[in-house]
Formats: C-alpha cells, structure tokens, sequence
C-alpha cells in the first residue's frame, strides 16, 4: 500500500509548482460551487435554486478543463485551446444573462432570488474572464478579455432596465475582480516558467561541467598528438626518401620515428592518467561549494590527509559523481559527507534528502555502473539506494595497501572534520 503524501515527494520542485498553480485554479471552481451555487438551493425559490446550482456546476467544471488545456499549452505539451476559450466564453455569457433572467421569473419583490443571481451573474464572469486569460499570451488580449466582460456586465442589466448606477457598478466589480483574476494567471504563468528555466539552468550547468572537462582532455590530447604525428610524418617522409636512394640514414631516421612513438605513447599516458585520476580534496571542496550555490546544506565530516594517492583519485570520481547526482536526480535541502578509515579500508559515505521515487532515480544509472567497475578493478565496493522514506546513500569503500596503510594518529586525523566543512 503506498504511503499517503508519497507522490508528492516522488515530484521535482517545478512538478510541485505546476502541480499547485493547477489545483490553486481548480479550486476557483470548487470555491464557485460552494459559495454560489449551494447557497441558491437553499433560498425560498427551490425551483429557481436547482436550475441555479447546474449552471454553476457546469461553468465551474469547464474552467477547471479550460485551465488544464491553457497549462498544458503554456508548458509546450498541446497547442493553444483557442476553440475552448470561446467556448468558456460563450457559456459565461449565457450563464450571466440566464441568471438575470431567473430574476425577471422569479417572485416579485424576491430579494433572496435577486441575490442569489446577482451572485451567479457576477462570479461567472469574474471567474470566466480570469481563466480565459490564462490561456492568452498576449498581454493586449488580455485586457481586451476583461474589459469586454465588464462592459457586457454594464450593458446588460442597464438594457433589462436596471439604474444606471447600479449598472456602472457592477461594471466596475466585474472589472476588478476580472482584473484580480487575470492578473493572477499571468503571475502564476511567468512563476511557473522562471521555475521550470531555473531548473533547466541547473541541469544544463552540470552537462556544461562535464563537456567543459571533456573539451580539456580533447584540446590536451590534440597538442600531445598533433605535434608529434607531424613529426613522425616528416621524419618517415625523409626515411622513405633516404631508403629510396640507397643511403644509410635511412636507418638512423626510423630509430628516430621509433623513439618519437614511444615519447609519443608516454606523453598520450600520461594526458589519460591525468584525466582518469581525481583529487578528493578538491572534489570534496568543489562539492560543497557547488550544493551550496544550488541552496543545499552540506556538511562534510573527516580528512583525505595521509591517504594513497590510488584510494583518493578512486574514491574523487565518487564524490564527483555523488555530487552531480544530488544535483541532478532529486530536491535535497541537505547533504552529508562523511569519509573515515576503518579496518584497513577508507569508507566514503553520501547521503542526502529529497529523493525522487523509489531510488531517486540512481540505482541502476550508467555512472554508477562505472564508478562499481573502477572500484571493482582495485577491490572496493559501491552500494546505492534509499534509507529510510526521503533519503538516499551512496556508499563507497576501497581497500588500503598494508605498506601504504596510514598509522593510527593518521586514521584519528582523518576521522576529523575538514575545517569550515559544515554549513
């Protein structure tokens, strides 16, 4: 059985938006049915009251269909609902003017009808002209929406005999509560998007990361092999050259291409090395500044101090990864690091809250895979998934060399925290 509040948390932060900005404009129309429609039941008039409350129910269940097809269309996933706007529209009006008709059929001098309709009569274009607008993106259309609701607000009453000033202000009520309306939807509108580019900002910074790094090694490799196959091209030319003519430095220009190889081969090594092998100091520094940027709590306990150079560089492509995921996968408030050495093995332990799903979509990932097949080759482990209902860990371990193996004040030190580590 799931647990009530799970799919909520299971949501991004700009799914949680759009999942309120939705329910928010939904409940508009629960608010219409309970404060309008409910209360014409119960006035002295039941027949009047009954047609009352479905016209209500009606207009209110077309702006909560009316309000999904503009956020859908507002977020790229269907085209404009044009036709169903003036539908919305349409029906409003006629809704509007049933209800003063019910007013001119009711009993004379009824003042719980008049009310009860004028109630009907002004909430359904308030809300009718609000909601159209949140389908329109252009500002212009926008005001052309409210300003003809309020003016038909004005002119209808007035032409079914209405005073004049009763007329201007229920023009006027209509306006500012249109407006009030409208002017909502553009603000939760333009919210819901600078959310949902936020997002995609912090995504994008991540994947630039990455080919940023891969940009370095591409430029490193090409200075290591461009400036060497150019020699190795002109001095196979010149051996080619000298072998065709029968001369003997022939042979001592191949000698020459066959120790520009191995430079060339050594060089290439060492440019892979460097890229393979990650410093965890400054994996762990560059994390924490980068989950505080993001608004993330981080905080680090234990030192690499007086670790092997092979347990850092493995377990720096750990934290590097560990990090990108709490960025990427899920909605963390806070993140712990903890490395300590325990038993001959370095332990480096991840954890951080606002998990998505089940594994916060990190169980099975292709980094992960890789990060298990690096520490398998050097006999360390990898192990990921949820504790508890919204964190998630990731624990590594990798073994110490027995020579290389940090005496005991050396495993205090690293049990310590790293100063200023927490935030």
């Amino acid at each position: 059985m799931r647990e009530p509040g799970r799919w909520w948390r299971r949501k991004s932060t700009p799914a949680k938006v759009e999942t309120y900005t939705r329910w928010s404009f939904h409940f508009f129309g629960v608010v219409e049915v309970l404060v309008v429609g409910l209360p014409a039941v119960g006035g002295p008039e039941p027949r009047l009251g009954g047609p009352l409350l479905a016209m209500v129910c009606a207009h209110a269940a077309l702006c909560m269909v009316t309000v999904s097809r503009a956020l859908d269309w507002t977020r790229g996933r269907r085209k404009q609902p044009v036709h169903l706007l003036w539908v919305l529209g349409a029906v409003s009006a006629v809704i509007a003017v049933g209800a003063l008709a019910a007013v001119e059929h009711g009993p004379a001098g009824s003042d719980d009808v008049g009310t009860a309709a004028g109630a009907v009569f002004g909430t359904v274009l308030i809300l009718g002209a609000g909601i159209i607008t949140l389908g329109l993106g252009d500002r212009r259309h926008v005001f052309s929406v409210v300003l003809a609701f309020a003016t038909g607000a004005g002119l209808v009453p007035l032409l079914l005999g209405a005073p004049v000033t009763a007329a201007a202000v229920t023009s006027l009520v209509v306006l500012l509560g249109a407006g009030f309306v409208a002017f909502t939807a553009a603000l939760s509108v333009w919210l819901l998007n600078a959310v949902y580019e936020l997002d995609e900002a912090r995504e994008n910074r991540a994947r630039l990361a990455v080919a940023e790094e891969r940009l370095r090694f591409a430029r490193d490799l090409h200075d290591v092999m461009g400036r060497n196959l150019t020699v190795l091209a002109l001095k196979s030319e010149l051996a080619v050259q000298l072998a065709q003519r029968g001369r003997p430095e022939a042979v001592d220009q191949m000698t020459e291409v066959q120790r520009l190889a191995h430079e060339a081969q050594r060089e290439v090594r060492e440019v892979v090395r460097g890229y393979r092998e990650a410093d965890l100091t400054a994996e762990i520094v560059g994390a924490q500044g980068v989950l505080r940027a993001a608004g993330i709590a981080c905080t680090i306990t234990g030192s690499p101090a007086g670790l092997p150079a092979s347990a850092q560089s493995a377990l720096g492509w750990v934290m590097r990864e560990a990090a990108t995921n709490v960025l990427r996968h899920g909605d963390a408030r806070r993140c712990t690091v903890e490395l300590k050495v325990t038993e001959g093995r370095v332990v480096l332990s991840v954890e951080n809250d606002g998990v998505r799903g089940e594994t916060g979509g990190r169980g099975t990932g292709s980094g992960l895979a890789g990060l298990r097949e690096r520490l398998t080759g050097i006999g360390g482990t990898l192990e990921a998934g949820p504790v508890g209902e919204e964190s998630f860990r990731l624990t590594a371990e990798v073994p110490l060399p027995r020579k290389a193996e940090p005496p005991a004040a050396a495993a205090r030190q690293a049990s310590r925290p790293v100063h200023g580590a927490a935030s």
